[in-house]
């Protein structure tokens, strides 16, 4: 079909693509899987959308060397520290855990040993996909060579919508 104007072709083009206007997030599940993120997200047109810098972990253990594991504590124990830090700066902001759609982990493999993914994905379900806190996000883990500090096995960094 022939547009005389261009601007008609562009305006019926943009009411075939554009994105949910208004209402709520849409999350949609990952098909047959009961794994604990999503395979994507709609944000409505009008979200304000917060990025957060990457979050590392706290000291646990004063005790041992600032750049060891031992400070630290394990994959689960970091990865819980690093979510209560995200938690407490998504609530300055008048947000929560449930807020966040979008997650990229970043882990470490000690020298010579595989990723723990298993201690990650335990502290990463204590706040995802929990009875008080349904909400997933859409999330990547990639495995990298190091993080600033030797002593860090975790980074994530979130995006939330604010409702």
């Amino acid at each position: 079909m022939p547009f005389k104007n261009t601007f008609a072709a562009l305006a019926l083009f943009s009411a075939a693509v554009a994105p949910v206007q208004a209402g709520d997030i849409i999350r949609h599940p990952l098909p047959n899987s009961n794994f604990p993120i999503l395979q994507a997200v709609e944000v409505p047109a009008g979200k304000t959308v917060v990025y957060l810098s990457g979050a590392v972990p706290g000291v646990i253990n004063k005790n041992a060397d600032i750049n060891s594991v031992e400070a630290y504590g394990t994959m689960e124990e970091q990865t819980v520290s690093v979510m209560k830090r995200i938690q407490a700066q998504l609530q300055e902001l008048k947000l929560d855990v449930g807020d966040i759609i979008k997650m990229q982990a970043f882990l470490v493999a000690p020298e010579g040993r595989a990723v723990d993914f298993k201690g990650f994905m335990a502290g990463y379900s204590q706040f995802f996909g929990t009875a008080e806190q349904p909400n997933l996000p859409v999330r990547s883990a990639m495995v990298v060579d190091a993080l600033v500090n030797p002593g860090w096995l975790v980074e994530l960094e979130v995006t939330a919508v604010r409702p």
